[in-house]
C-alpha cells in the first residue's frame, strides 16, 4: 500500500479512487490531481513508482488543504459559530440539523435514536 500524506491508499484500486481515501480529496479533485501530474487515472495505485508517490504527496501538500489541517479548520469554523452565538452555532451546539432541514420527522442521523417519552403510571 502506498503511503501518501500519512494515509495508506489501497494498492489494488484505480489511482483516482485510491486518492479519495485521503480526507479532503473527492472524486473530482482526485481526477484533477491525476491530470495535473499526468498520471493515468486508471492505473492501480500499487503500480506507482517511488518517485511518482513523492511527486503526488508534495503536489497535494502544496496545493490542497487535506487531513489534519482541514479537520482543524472545520473545527475552528464550527467553534467560531458557537462562540458568536449565531443560529448555526446554536444548532451545532444542540446537535440538530444546521442547514434548514425539517426536524419534526426525519433528522435521525443528527438527532440520534428516538427517545420515547412514556406516559407514566396511571394515578389511583
Amino acid at each position: 500500500m502506498p503511503r501518501v500524506i500519512g494515509v495508506d491508499i489501497p494498492a489494488n484500486k484505480r489511482l483516482e479512487i485510491s486518492l479519495t481515501y485521503i480526507y479532503g480529496i473527492g472524486r473530482t479533485t482526485a481526477q484533477k490531481v491525476c491530470d495535473e501530474l499526468q498520471l493515468d487515472r486508471g492505473m492501480k495505485a500499487g503500480d506507482l513508482s517511488e518517485e511518482q508517490v513523492v511527486n503526488l504527496a508534495s503536489h497535494i501538500q502544496k496545493n490542497l488543504e487535506v487531513e489534519g489541517g482541514l479537520r482543524r479548520q472545520i473545527a475552528a469554523n464550527v467553534s467560531r459559530l458557537r462562540d458568536i452565538g449565531c443560529y448555526r452555532g446554536f444548532r451545532h451546539r444542540r446537535g440538530l440539523p444546521v442547514r434548514g432541514q425539517r426536524t419534526k420527522t426525519n433528522a435521525r442521523t443528527r438527532k440520534g435514536p428516538k427517545k420515547t417519552v412514556g406516559r407514566g403510571k396511571k394515578a389511583k
